[in-house]
This record gives C-alpha cells, sequence and structure tokens, in this order.
C-alpha cells in the first residue's frame, strides 16, 4: 500500500470540494447557455453568473471587467496571445517576436507555428538559474516586433522572471508584452494597474479549480483577432459557447487562495529542498534558489535516471515528475534543464516536486526519507555512479 503523496501539483491539482460545490447549481439548475438580458429567465441568469466571475478575476488581477477573456486554459490563451497579435499586426510585413528558450510548449510551439509560416522569432538564452537578462530583451527588439513573450514563472525549475523591468523596456518601445502567468498567478502578486504588461494567460487547473478553464487578460487597446470562427461571445475574441461552470469554478478557486497558505508552502518547499540538498549526496538544485515559485522544488540526482526514481516512489504511492526523456512524449529530455546548461545527463535525473494545498510537513519528511533509499539503492546498480566513485 502507498502512503498517497502527490507532488506533482504544477500538472494538475486536487478539485477543493468548495470549488465544486460552487459550480453544481450550473450543471443541474442553471444549466442554460449565457443569454442577454433579453433572452429568457434561465440564460439571464446563466450570463450574470458568468459576468459576475468574469468581475472577480478581474478585480484580484486588477483589471477592468472587459480584459478578461474566457478561454478553455492556459495553452489555448497563450495561443491566442501569440498568435491573435501577429494576426492583428497587418502593418508590419516581416513579424518578428521574442520569448524565452525555457518557455512551456503553449509559447514555445505557438511561436514554432508561427516561425514556420514566416514571422521571425527570437529564442533568448536564460542563465544558469534560468534567468532573462532584460538587457537582451532590449537588444532584440527591432521596428519589426510586435510582441515579447517571457513566462512569470518557469513551469519546470520554478525560476521567477524579471517580468516588471522586461515589461517596461517593451512599453518604452512600443512593443506588446505577454506573460505566462499558469504557475504563478494567486501564488506571486501579479497587479497589472501597476505591472507593465498587456497580455498574461491564467488558468483554473493549478490552484484547486476546474480543468478545462482559463482566461487570457488583454489590456485595453491591444490589437488582437481571434483565432476560431462561429459566434461573438468573449467581446468577440473567442467563439463557442463559454463554460460558465468552469468560469464559476475558477473565480471561486481564486477567492480561496490566501497569502497564509502560501507562506505555508514556502515553508513546505524550503524544508523539502533543504533536507535534500543535505542528506542526499551528488543532488542539484535546477533553478533559483530564492527567486522561485513557493510551490516548486526541482533537484538533479545525479548517476541515476529520474524515469527509474519516479517509478520506484509511485510503488510508495508517491507522486512526482521527471524531466527524463523517457517520459516525455517527444522524447527529448528537458528542454529547460538543458536551457540552463545543465547537459543531458543532468536532465535525464531531474526531479520536479510541486507543491498545493493539501501536502503537509510531514508527507515531505515521508518523501525525503523515501528517496534518500531509492538513490542509495539505484545508485549501486548504476554504471555512471559507479564509474564516478571508482
Amino acid at each position: 500500500m502507498g502512503t498517497g503523496i502527490y507532488l506533482d501539483n504544477a500538472a494538475a491539482t486536487r478539485l477543493d470540494e468548495r470549488v465544486l460545490e460552487a459550480m453544481k447549481p450550473y450543471f443541474f439548475e442553471v444549466y442554460s447557455i449565457a443569454t442577454s438580458e433579453f433572452g429568457y429567465s434561465l440564460g439571464i441568469e446563466a450570463k450574470e453568473a458568468l459576468e459576475d466571475s468574469r468581475i472577480k478575476i478581474a478585480e484580484y488581477l486588477g483589471a477592468a471587467e472587459r480584459e478578461i477573456i474566457f478561454t478553455s486554459g492556459s495553452t489555448e490563451s497563450s495561443n491566442l496571445a501569440l498568435k491573435g497579435v501577429v494576426k492583428a499586426a497587418d502593418k508590419v510585413e516581416t513579424k518578428h517576436i521574442i520569448i524565452s528558450s525555457i518557455e512551456d510548449f503553449p509559447v514555445l510551439h505557438s511561436a514554432k507555428e508561427l516561425e514556420r509560416n514566416g514571422v521571425e522569432v527570437t529564442y533568448l538564452p536564460v542563465d544558469e538559474f534560468g534567468l532573462v537578462d532584460p538587457q537582451a530583451v532590449r537588444e532584440a527588439i527591432t521596428e519589426r516586433t510586435v510582441l515579447v513573450s517571457i513566462q512569470h514563472a518557469n513551469q519546470e525549475i520554478g525560476t521567477l522572471q524579471p517580468v516588471q523591468e522586461i515589461g517596461e523596456i517593451c512599453r518604452e518601445k512600443g512593443v506588446l508584452f505577454h506573460m505566462d502567468a499558469t504557475h504563478s498567478f494567486t501564488r506571486v502578486p501579479i497587479d497589472v494597474s501597476e505591472l507593465a504588461v498587456d497580455l498574461v494567460s491564467m488558468s483554473a487547473h493549478t490552484i484547486h479549480g476546474p480543468k478545462g478553464v482559463g482566461a487570457l487578460y488583454v489590456r485595453k487597446g491591444t490589437k488582437i483577432r481571434k483565432l476560431q470562427d462561429g459566434g461573438f461571445q468573449e467581446f468577440n475574441l473567442r467563439a463557442g459557447y463559454e463554460n460558465i461552470p468552469g468560469a464559476v469554478g475558477f473565480a471561486k478557486a481564486i477567492e480561496l487562495v490566501d497569502e497564509a497558505e502560501t507562506e505555508r508552502l514556502t515553508q513546505i518547499r524550503d524544508r523539502l529542498i533543504d533536507r535534500i540538498m543535505t542528506e542526499v549526496p551528488d543532488v542539484t538544485l535546477n533553478g533559483h534558489r530564492t527567486e522561485r515559485l513557493p510551490t516548486n522544488a526541482n533537484i538533479s540526482f545525479h548517476y541515476i535516471e529520474g524515469e527509474s526514481v519516479t517509478l520506484h516512489l509511485d510503488m510508495y504511492g508517491i507522486s512526482v515528475s521527471t524531466g527524463s526523456a523517457c517520459f516525455s512524449r517527444s522524447l527529448e529530455a528537458s528542454h529547460v534543464i538543458t536551457g540552463i546548461g545543465g547537459g543531458h545527463e543532468r536532465a535525464h535525473g531531474s526531479i520536479r516536486m510541486t507543491l498545493g494545498r493539501h501536502n503537509t510537513i510531514e508527507e515531505v519528511d515521508v518523501f525525503v526519507e523515501r528517496i534518500k533509499v531509492i538513490a542509495a539503492k539505484l545508485r549501486e546498480i548504476s554504471p555512471l555512479a559507479r564509474r564516478e566513485y571508482d
């Protein structure tokens, strides 16, 4: 029997029961599509729920109500941000965008698709901690640049980027700035009334909300075109019936996150990192030690494969993720670990542990004791370890 310790909250979080309760009426009672004040009562009630949720998200972000566009999640949000801005930039003959080399796949693959269609893309390198140099952003901007997209926090190593400085450079240069906040939203303060950002991708699935719903913040006046045709929903930026239960759940999930919970998770994260770094030999912390998500720890265990560690932990009911190529559908090692100069061996041995509302200090202590034993056993049979120690 396993211990049931879930440490992959960056991939998906357990839905909070209070979120489910808030959503239920919009499955079974107010199940209509959203209609205007000229429609029938059930549709008007659905519309009010949708707009109330939009207002709550906007207020949390420091935005205006009409600047929040509901989507199916962060993947759609980032696709809409990158492709929608490029599509709207008609007057630029050869369009140019800038992203970092360690962006999450929605941004990275959107950029590659745009590149295949004639858009010039600059992939900025990062330093050993995964940080983008704002000066490199400044130097990369040209008169053809229509968008810079730099993530707020990295999905694998948790490094927080200097987005305010980057945003100010973009504003100075008259270039739009998109920020993927999938993993930082609600855990790291974001106030778009102060932050120099034009578009922000968000998702509910990382904050104990429902899967399949997210939002894109689009600052008023930003030139952007919708990608899917149909109706005129979401201020004519996203065709299709709105996911009203999802929107309600997203707003409720945001309401339930507080500073005390984030501080508790930060303390758990620090204990997790400190214990592994001091009690397990031959390990490397990936990402910045302090400028990182309060919920993220990513550590490479040298001389062993991350897939082996993951499978052994799973036998004890412990869930983590790895940057090993064997666990990637693309069969490529983590582009993030290699992007920070880690090399394939470090990428193959990387383990990402991400925390959520239901994790405890006690779970972390159990995990560390398990990983100490597993790492030692795997190194006993590892040809890489034997060669190193011999």
